[in-house]
């Protein structure tokens, strides 16, 4: 605990930026004392030891609100209007699944479905920022993503970044929110799919040999030592952290290969799938085995208001057998156990089918899937209702999952992180751990 007495009676303890703060924490119901308390709160607050179950997560995200009833919750018994024509298929658990997921039937014994997953925001901006951040939007803050306060948490591990995204980073909310910009994710830059994919900035430039990049990086070190000096700003400072890592990345010959697709054989290749699923997925075991602490990946486009059918047919064969192999390479690998393997969207589709043969958007109930990392795999958790209009047994919000998901990686989720204007905010508010998953 630190003690630096009455911040109004000490240089340069209160400046006008603080006044500018008090007086916003007024407006807001905050006397001056209510706002020294919580940061000081903020400063001593004791958090309990949590022993992670998993290392790393792939977090694997389909945009555009993948249908639950054509996916991890079919309504066989529900009339054509609700259920759709996909049919079914039997898992090796005796559930069933949609019938366009003949590899993950054969292996539902490794992973468990959430079919009870509930938020209120219908529209793709809104549903988005919900399942990347385990908060609902909110005009006055920005919150960092599950990647970015990852990063802060852990940061990097053998010079790999921290928090990396296939191929681009997918959406405005998969940033850093209010964390410093040095805490965002990096990403590819080019589809692992395509045949002359390279990692954008991976490489020394044309004509610069090792001894001009040193020179290079000497100079460079020298020029941001000065500039620091004369200012603080969090640009200034992720801009130098970026420059660090970046060099640490291109100096360190084993975590540039994690990114050398061409370092697997042909089995493995076809195995995943040469297509964007397969290529993606297989990327993202490469990059978590290598020391990566998070990956999002995406894949499809799930926003189907219409023909819905084909939409599925066509996307759908690729992601299961990609996913299908990413889970038994990695239990292969003796990494499973280790790695948590989460796919999610930002809602599910109407319970009925519209007029144009599609599904439009439903957050009130959907589902999502996770395997490894100290998840039970074999179960299905919570229920929606016969139509798949809401849930029925133990609905799981957002924040819930955000909260499961950093208890499994041995993060305190109500632990208060500063945003600007020295505001502590717990990484997630109000969320519980789902306790019934757990191994």
């Amino acid at each position: 605990m630190r003690c630096h007495g009455n911040p109004l009676t000490q240089p340069g303890m209160f400046d006008r930026r603080g006044f500018l703060v008090a007086g916003a924490a007024s407006g807001l119901g905050l006397s001056l004392p209510q706002l020294l308390m919580r940061e000081a709160s903020a400063e001593i607050k004791q958090y309990d030891f949590v022993k992670p179950k998993a290392k790393s997560v792939i977090h694997i995200f389909l945009p555009g609100g993948l249908a639950q009833q054509e996916s991890f919750d079919p309504k066989p018994y529900s009339p054509m209007e609700y259920r759709g024509d996909l049919g079914t298929i039997k898992t090796n658990t005796g559930e069933v699944i949609g019938s366009a997921m003949p590899q993950l039937a054969k292996r539902a014994d490794k992973y468990c479905v959430i079919r009870s997953m509930s938020h209120g925001e219908a529209a793709h901006e809104r549903g988005t920022h919900n399942m990347f951040t385990g908060y609902k939007p909110s005009p006055a803050l920005s919150y960092p993503s599950f990647g970015a306060v990852v990063s802060h948490e852990y940061g990097p591990r053998n010079n790999l970044p921290a928090y990396i995204c296939v191929p681009n980073v997918p959406n405005e909310y998969a940033g850093t929110g209010y964390l410093p910009s040095s805490y965002g994710g990096f990403a590819l830059g080019a589809d692992p799919a395509r045949s002359d994919f390279q990692v954008r900035d991976l490489n020394l430039a044309g004509g610069v040999d090792e001894a001009r990049f040193m020179r290079r990086k000497r100079a460079l070190e020298m020029v941001n030592q000065r500039f620091a000096t004369g200012t603080s700003a969090d640009n200034v400072g992720a801009m130098n952290t970026f420059y660090e890592r970046a060099y640490d990345l291109l100096d360190t010959p084993e975590a540039k290969a994690a990114f050398d697709l061409s370092k697997e054989d042909d089995k493995t290749r076809d195995r995943y799938g040469r297509n964007q699923a397969g290529s993606r997925m297989l990327m993202c075991r490469r990059l978590i085995e290598a020391g990566s602490r998070l990956v999002t990946m995406t894949y499809g486009s799930w926003d189907q208001h219409a023909s819905i059918t084909a939409g599925i047919r066509s996307q759908m064969p690729s992601f299961d057998q990609g996913l299908a192999v990413l889970l038994d390479d990695l239990s292969e690998r003796g990494l499973l156990d280790e790695t948590l393997v989460m796919v999610t969207t930002e809602f599910g589709r109407t319970p009925k089918i519209n007029a144009d043969a599609g599904r439009d958007h439903w957050p009130k109930v959907f589902s999502v899937m996770l395997a490894g990392g100290g998840v039970q795999g074999g179960m299905i958790h919570g229920a929606s209702d016969s139509t798949s209009s809401e849930p029925e047994l133990d609905p799981v919000s957002p924040a819930d999952l955000a909260t499961t998901m950093y208890r499994l990686l041995g993060i305190v989720a109500d632990k208060e992180l500063m945003a600007p204007g020295d505001r502590p905010i717990e990484i997630v508010d109000g969320g519980n751990v789902v306790e019934k998953i757990l191994t």
